[in-house]
C-alpha cells in the first residue's frame, strides 16, 4: 500500500476512534493504599465487575468512611451490591468492612426526579464546566436525578446513561411534581430550529431558542401561536406550524425506516461534535439516537452500546471483513452499521462508529459532518471506513426491539 493510502487510512482509523465510546474516566477508588483495604482489592473488585462493569451506566465508588476509620463505604446507583456483600459474609464467615449508600442520594430530599430545562443541555463525565462532554439531553427529557455535587447533578436518562449536569440544565422535581408534569398536556417541537418569545410575536423578545424533539407544557393553543411552559416555570409564545401534540405525536409516530432516514437527512452537513445528540451537532452514535427518537424509538446512547441490541445481521465474511454481496442482499433501510478502529489490530474489535443504512450500499453517518457514503467499491461516493465495519443490527419489524423501547411506553414521557 502507497504511503498515502497508509497516511488516509490511519486518519480513518483514528477518527473512528475519536467518534467512539465515551469511556468515563472515573476513578471509582477513592481510598488510601492501606494495609486494610489491601486485603478486600479483590472483593471490590468482583463487586464492580459482577453487578457495575460499565460506568456509563450504573455508579459505583468506594471511599473511606470517616466516622469509623478502617471502613468504606461503597456509594452505587446498583441495588444489587447490598445483596452481594450480604453473601460475601456468609462465604467468609467475616465481618466486612463494608456499607452500601445506594443512590438517589438523601440529601436531595425527595427531588429525585427531573426534567431537562434547555434547547440542549451539555452532560459530562464529571461536574464541572472543563470536564469531557458525555452527551446531551434536549428539552423535556425526563431523568433520574442520583446526587448533587457543587452545582452539579448526576442524572440517568431515559436510555440509562449516567452524567452530570449543572443546576441551569435541570428542573428538580418531586415524585408528585413529575408525575403532575406528565400528566399534564405537552407539545413537541418539530422544525430544526427556532425560538420562543414573550409575546405572540415574532418580534417580541425570546424566551430561549429550540430545536427538534424539545418538549414543553401546552398551556393555551391560539389560532397563531401556542402559549407554553417550560420545566422551571417560564413562559413562552411558538409558531404553531412548529409545534405539534406530544400525546397526538407518540399516538402516530410510525417507527418505519423511511421516515428515520427522512430525518437522518434533515442533518446533512450538521457538524460533527463529541458527545452532541442534537441537530445544532452530533457525534456518531448521537447522530443515530436522535434520527431514531424523533420516530417514537429510544436507542442506547453509545455506539458499543447500540450494537448490544436488535438483531445480528449476517454482513460478514469468513475472514471477518464485509462482505458487499451478502451486505446488499440482507441489509434493509434504516438497520445500523457498526465500524471498529481498532480492527486487524485488538481481537476484540469494539465497536467505535455507528452509521444508518439507506439502500444499494449507501449508509448516512456523522462523520466530520453528516454525510452520505457507499460501502460499494465501484461507487463513486465509496468511503474507505467501509474497511472497518464489524457488523449490523436491525430494530424494526418483528424483532421485538421497538415495544419495549419506544417513547410511548418509556416512564417519564
Amino acid at each position: 500500500m502507497e504511503f498515502n493510502k497508509l497516511k488516509k487510512y490511519f486518519l480513518l482509523i483514528l477518527f473512528i476512534f475519536i467518534c467512539g465510546n465515551r469511556l468515563f474516566a472515573q476513578e471509582w477508588v477513592n481510598v488510601q493504599d492501606s494495609s486494610i483495604f489491601s486485603q478486600w482489592k479483590d472483593l471490590v473488585l468482583e463487586a464492580k465487575q459482577e453487578y457495575a462493569p460499565d460506568a456509563r451506566s450504573v455508579y459505583y465508588q468506594v471511599y473511606e468512611n470517616k466516622d469509623q476509620p478502617g471502613h468504606y463505604i461503597i456509594e452505587t446507583s446498583s441495588k444489587n451490591i447490598n445483596l452481594f456483600l450480604e453473601r460475601k459474609k456468609k462465604e467468609l464467615r467475616n465481618d466486612i468492612p463494608f456499607s452500601v449508600k445506594l443512590l438517589p442520594d438523601t440529601s436531595l430530599n425527595g427531588k429525585i426526579k427531573g426534567v431537562i430545562n434547555l434547547s440542549v443541555a451539555n452532560l459530562r463525565t464529571k461536574p464541572g464546566h472543563s470536564e469531557e462532554m458525555a452527551t446531551q439531553s434536549i428539552l423535556g427529557t425526563p431523568v433520574d436525578v442520583l446526587k448533587k455535587k457543587g452545582g452539579y447533578y448526576l442524572i440517568r436518562t431515559p436510555e440509562g446513561y449516567l452524567a452530570w449536569v449543572d443546576n441551569y440544565g435541570i428542573s428538580l422535581k418531586t415524585e408528585a411534581e413529575m408525575a403532575k408534569w406528565i400528566s399534564t398536556d405537552k407539545a413537541i417541537f418539530i422544525d430544526d430550529y427556532g425560538h420562543s418569545f414573550k409575546e405572540q410575536d415574532g418580534n417580541s423578545p425570546r424566551v430561549s431558542d429550540l430545536v427538534l424533539g424539545n418538549i414543553l407544557l401546552v398551556l393555551d393553543k391560539g389560532k397563531e401561536y401556542w402559549k407554553l411552559g417550560y420545566p422551571d416555570g417560564r413562559v413562552g409564545f411558538v409558531p404553531k406550524t412548529q409545534v405539534r401534540d406530544f400525546k397526538d405525536w407518540k399516538a402516530n409516530t410510525k417507527p418505519e425506516a423511511d421516515h428515520i432516514i427522512e430525518v437522518a437527512k434533515r442533518m446533512l452537513g450538521v457538524p460533527y461534535l463529541w458527545g452532541g445528540t442534537s441537530i445544532k451537532g452530533v457525534d456518531c452514535s448521537g447522530f443515530t439516537k436522535t434520527s431514531y427518537f424523533m420516530n417514537g424509538v429510544i436507542l442506547p446512547r453509545d455506539a458499543s452500546q447500540q450494537a448490544t441490541v436488535g438483531l445480528g445481521l449476517d454482513v460478514m465474511d469468513e475472514k471477518g471483513d464485509l462482505n458487499v454481496e451478502k451486505a446488499l442482499k440482507n441489509l434493509q433501510k434504516g438497520d445500523l452499521i457498526f465500524f471498529s478502529g481498532s480492527k486487524g489490530r485488538n481481537p476484540k474489535q469494539p465497536v467505535t462508529h455507528v452509521a444508518i443504512y439507506i439502500e444499494n450500499g449507501e449508509f448516512i453517518h456523522a462523520a466530520g459532518i453528516v454525510r452520505i457514503n457507499s460501502f460499494v467499491p465501484s461507487a463513486e461516493n465509496y468511503d474507505e471506513q467501509t474497511l472497518t465495519i464489524v457488523g449490523a443490527r436491525r430494530y424494526l419489524g418483528d424483532v421485538g426491539f421497538v415495544p419495549m423501547n419506544s417513547v410511548a411506553s418509556t416512564k417519564g414521557y
